[in-house]
């Protein structure tokens, strides 16, 4: 036992005597010593026995920790230090627990991804794998996300992403690895969207990870080794979550208007949908109704996109982030996730103290405190984590779309078979026009839209290549040969999910019926547009269709714009909670008309605002309309460019501010007050019947034009009153077309003479303005210039009439 004393003593750092009994003194209430028999160790020094058992026992727990304690690596997926083809997806981090990496390429394997790691020690490893066989949930076969793991360029005899349908450990094997540094590579093996959220070596040979659904799992933060606090940034004067139109315009207004602001965007670029990503196009009109300066910061940024999806240039994503990060107020966080909050403690009422967020590419943790906060989440996150009121429709609600791409190249690659996908034939989807697939892919209607949006993704994947499948595989290969997959889109494009409610739910009837709210400020001009699955390719899976149609509400004033109040964009009971973008307080009904994107910008802009006014004086998002809602209008008055240092100096306005708009937005065409004489647009017109409106036509006045079918009853009437006597023509202003009127027929009513009816050819006649007769007219004389589509011979143009004074 001596030399089993002295090791167990020297393995935690001093020796251990031999056990005797102490001098005689006096005892220690309640302690026993124990005598030794050893007479050879008389003259040794001596420990009680109690110590030395205590200390034995210590040695002997570190020592079996010393040697039974795992050496192990664990690796994020999206920290390695090439992604190579792979692509990162943070969408489903609340369900899955992480970001990760995705095989994204359309069948055909992408480029590895790789990194270097160090092994603290030689030995055996155990390697484990988290992922997942993304159409197993479907019982679809075989796996088509299948991807290897290299070790130093050997290939680990598993083949991964073929065993879970939900999120799990997937077992490597074992593998012999010296200490120091060696590589570790993904090598896709299909290009169909295979998924490596992380890689966990051991030298624990029998032990399975455990279970890490949770953001930053406690088991997973200790393998990462983040510290128990994070950082803290702020506190800001304004945060805003969510880096989509709504989110980009909120940081923009509250910066130029005095605030700190940071900004937190769990991708790498801005614009939410309308980001290459997604790739949808901004609608909306802007810039009209009731406060034309709203949108102005919108046009700053927003696409030009001429389809949709368009092209990758066409969304912009770098002139974004170059507007963003030009204002010297705002901190811009691109891939972070924010994932909680926390409230303050001390708060009389519910008050949001700090917001935690995930470095979506090295895993670190970080914590954003703020005064104030905008979910610009679009799923209502942070509202549902600071236990705002909120609604969800159950069931009907709008769904998610990947919108596609196609091309016909002269050597297209083969598209391989693809049995898990849905199995289609060229009946069961609408032909992809134009070479892409539209808006209507979408899926998800009766599917909770939050925990199983991953699930709502991939089955619109596979709607996508069951499709494909058909035109290059399928009934459909004959007319395709040449057809190549070239873009799909693996980030969705949700349109529906929480919505937080304010101190006013705006509903459909609020809409149609004008209602007037004494905070109405946001031009809203959709109509209210809602989705269901379409019926003619429902049938096949009655349980998920996945191509929609649209049915419009068109009672909406797209021109003017309705109104929408500032109540919607704060939560009626988290007091320093604004909220912009399609979770705010809406009805399913009314989110129809408010949720497209230039519209959700414009939200942004009033709560940017609102949000300066907040700071300069130390109030609440509700005391603004209660206490200082003329201050927001007037701010609502200025050029989107307008800024100041903070939110108490003094407003400066740049020489490039935009022109101010009129109450029907930016004018497209020719402006009236600069053409010759008194021009009178078509808007002025009194019209009966049904007059379309166009801006094809090139030349035209004002903001467009009008149009109707000949023989069809439809009139339109300029009334006009000339203050000063004298001769007059009268100017017609058209554009030429194949289907337009030859002998439309313009009727003049004016004071002292006969009705005079003009004849007038607008299909061969150069457009501009039309000499329609010479009138001497008294002083304020009222004119009648009347346009008939009776015998029109072809399509009534309808624009602008002007009167132009004769020397």
């Amino acid at each position: 036992m001596g030399e089993q004393k002295a090791t167990f003593g020297y393995a935690i750092g001093f020796p251990i005597p031999p056990c005797k009994p102490t001098p005689q003194r006096e005892a220690i209430p309640g302690m026993q010593y124990h005598q030794s028999s050893r007479s050879s160790d008389s003259n040794r020094p001596s420990t009680p026995v109690w110590l030395c058992l205590a200390l034995m026992a210590m040695a002997s727990a570190t020592m079996a920790t010393t040697s039974t304690k795992a050496a192990d690596v664990f690796v994020e997926a999206e920290s390695f230090d090439t992604h190579g083809g792979w692509k990162l997806d943070t969408q489903f981090i609340q369900q899955m627990g992480s970001p990760y990496l995705i095989a994204h390429g359309l069948g055909q394997p992408v480029d590895d991804a790789t990194t270097n790691v160090a092994i603290p020690e030689s030995g055996k490893y155990r390697v484990w794998v988290r992922t997942i066989d993304w159409v197993r949930r479907w019982d679809a076969s075989p796996s088509p996300g299948k991807f290897e793991v290299h070790v130093d360029g050997k290939k680990l005899d598993t083949t991964f992403g073929t065993e879970h349908a939900t999120w799990d450990w997937q077992d490597g094997g074992l593998v012999s690895l010296d200490k120091g540094d060696h590589t570790l590579s993904l090598k896709d093996q299909t290009g169909f969207d295979g998924r490596c959220d992380c890689i966990y070596l051991t030298t624990e040979l029998n032990e399975t990870p455990p279970a890490v659904d949770d953001v930053l799992s406690p088991w997973r933060r200790d393998k990462l080794g983040l510290p128990e606090q994070p950082v803290t940034k702020g506190p800001y004067d304004l945060v805003v979550v969510g880096g989509g139109y709504a989110g980009m315009a909120s940081a923009i207004s509250a910066a130029r208007m005095g605030c700190r602001v940071a900004l937190i965007q769990d991708r790498g670029v801005l614009g939410g949908n309308g980001s290459s990503e997604v790739r949808v196009w901004a609608m909306g009109n802007i810039r009209r109704g009731k406060f034309p300066r709203i949108g102005e910061i919108v046009e700053e940024f927003s696409d030009k996109a001429t389809k949709s999806p368009g092209t990758y240039e066409e969304f912009g994503d770098e002139q974004k982030e170059e507007i963003v990060r030009a204002e010297p107020n705002i901190d811009l966080l691109l891939n972070h996730h924010a994932y909680a909050v926390k409230m303050k403690p001390d708060s009389e009422t519910k008050q949001i103290e700090h917001v935690l967020a995930l470095n979506t590419q090295t895993g670190e943790d970080l914590r954003v405190a703020g005064d104030r906060f905008v979910d610009c989440t679009g799923h209502g996150w942070i509202g549902e984590w600071a236990s705002a009121d909120l609604d969800i429709t159950d069931k009907g609600r709008m769904g998610m779309s990947n919108m596609w791409r196609w091309d016909e190249v002269e050597q297209a690659p083969e598209f391989p078979a693809t049995p898990w996908a849905l199995p289609l034939n060229m009946d069961d989807f609408p032909y992809p026009r134009d070479h892409h697939g539209q808006w209507f892919w979408e899926s998800g209607f009766d599917i909770d839209p939050l925990g199983d949006a991953e699930a709502i993704r991939d089955w619109n994947l596979r709607a996508v290549y069951g499709a494909f499948n058909a035109m290059k595989n399928g009934d459909g290969a004959a007319d395709h040969p040449n057809a190549q997959l070239t873009w799909v889109a693996y980030i969705g494009g949700p349109r529906e999910s929480r919505r937080l409610l304010g101190d006013v739910v705006l509903n459909q009837e609020d809409i149609v019926s004008k209602r007037e709210f004494p905070d109405g400020c946001v031009p809203s001009t959709w109509s209210i547009d809602l989705h269901y699955p379409k019926k003619e390719y429902a049938t096949k899976f009655p349980e998920n269709p996945f191509i929609s149609i649209a049915v419009h509400d068109r009672r909406v004033d797209r021109s003017y714009g309705y109104p929408v109040p500032y109540r919607c964009f704060y939560s009626r009971n988290v007091d320093n909670l604004f909220m912009a973008g399609r979770c705010i307080s809406v009805t399913h009904e009314a989110l129809g008309t408010v949720r497209v994107m230039k519209t959700c910008g414009m939200m942004g802009e009033v709560v940017g605002k609102a949000a300066s006014l907040c700071t300069l004086n130390d109030c609440t998002p509700r005391d603004i309309y209660e206490e200082h809602l003329d201050d927001l209008l007037e701010l609502l008055e200025l050029p989107g460019k307008a800024r100041r240092s903070t939110p108490s100096a003094s407003i400066e306005i740049p020489e490039d501010a935009m022109e101010k708009a009129g109450p029907y937005g930016p004018m497209s065409g020719l402006d009236p007050e600069k053409l010759p004489g008194i021009v009178i647009d078509d808007r002025q017109a009194k019209t009966t019947g049904k007059w379309a409106k166009g801006q094809g036509l090139k030349g035209y006045v004002g903001w467009e034009y009008r149009y109707a079918s000949a023989n069809s009853n439809a009139t339109a009437t300029f009334q006009t009153k000339l203050k000063e006597a004298g001769q007059y023509e009268l100017q017609i202003y058209s554009a030429p077309h194949e289907n337009r009127a030859t002998t439309l027929a313009i009727t003049v009513v004016a004071p002292g003479q006969e009705p005079k009816t003009v004849r007038i050819n607008q299909r061969d006649t150069p457009g501009g303005a039309i000499p329609a007769g010479k009138y001497f007219l008294p002083a304020d004389a009222e004119v009648t210039v009347s346009f008939s589509t009776k015998d029109s011979g072809g399509t009534v143009h309808l624009d602008a009439i002007g009167w132009v004074k004769q020397p």
